[in-house]
């Protein structure tokens, strides 16, 4: 008789080991000049992440994002910042698992990567950005949406 307080093979279990910076790079390349002009930029965000396995049932994701700041065509300033975490992520079948780490963790790693990006910024001496929340569950579904179609039809050009 298995005894009751025994964890269950199938149990679930999700838990963050660790949130860490990566990498990151901060780029001004028209200062001074730049900061002679009124500040009313372009802001670009690009955002990727990218999850792997360092153990069973442990994985690192990487949400990335590059803001470019732009005045016209100069350039103010590029901001790369690499927001890590290694998460405990077991008992999930494979189609819960995809979208834990494709999804639920980047969402996670999200707001620290948020405030690095607003404090690099402002160190860099421009006005406080501040990115807005990205719904991470309607990016992956968009994404699984164009490789889906992509499948049945390699002829449709990919976002």
């Amino acid at each position: 008789m298995p005894e009751e307080n025994a964890p269950q093979a199938d149990q679930k279990q999700f838990s963050i080991q660790k949130i860490y910076v990566k990498d990151m790079s901060f780029e001004t390349p028209n200062s001074p000049a730049i900061f002679t002009h009124d500040w009313k930029p372009e802001i670009n965000l690009e955002l990727n992440s990218l999850g792997r396995k360092v153990a069973d049932g442990v994985h690192e994701v990487v949400l990335s994002l590059t803001v470019t700041a732009k005045l016209g065509d100069t350039t103010a300033y590029l901001v790369e910042v690499k927001q890590a975490g290694i998460f405990t992520v077991q008992g999930f079948d494979e189609s819960e698992l995809a979208p834990m780490l494709g999804a639920f963790c980047p969402g996670t790693l999200f707001p620290y990567a948020r405030e690095t990006v607003t404090d690099l910024v402002a160190r860099g001496g421009f006005p406080q950005l501040v990115l807005a929340p990205i719904n991470f569950d309607a990016m992956y579904a968009q994404q699984i949406q164009s490789v889906e179609a992509q499948v049945t039809d390699p002829n449709q050009p990919q976002h």
